[in-house]
């Protein structure tokens, strides 16, 4: 058995035995009227957290950038993005020429020796 299965066996067990002693609690104990009451608090303080916790939430959270903000800096985003993008392909058309030219230059000189030598 996996540990997930045995982590699964042991909520059911424990869910079923929580059942089985919350039903004798609640109709064969002399407590029952007290775990009824408790039951009904502990229920409802819970719902009225929740309520609490999700205004408390609202009320400090600041309040979202309109659409039109966040359509106008994605579009600013996309451009500054485009134009590093046309500045790196510019770079790189820069070092190809240069590369192209050097790469000339070399083969020219090595032609002008091979010349040189064939001459003499």
């Amino acid at each position: 058995m996996s540990k997930d299965q045995a982590i699964g066996v042991l909520l059911l067990v424990v869910g079923i035995l929580g059942i089985i002693i919350y039903g004798w609690l609640v109709f064969l104990s002399p407590w029952s009227i007290l775990i009824l009451q408790l039951t009904g608090f502990i229920a409802v303080a819970a719902i009225l957290a929740i309520i609490s916790w999700i205004g408390y939430t609202m009320a400090t959270t600041p309040p979202p950038k309109p659409i039109e903000e966040i359509e106008k800096e994605i579009s600013e985003e996309i451009e500054a993005e485009s134009e590093k993008t046309e500045k790196k392909e510019e770079k790189e058309e820069e070092k190809s020429e240069t590369k192209s030219e050097t790469t000339s230059k070399t083969e020219t000189r090595k032609r002008r020796k091979r010349s040189k030598q064939s001459t003499k």
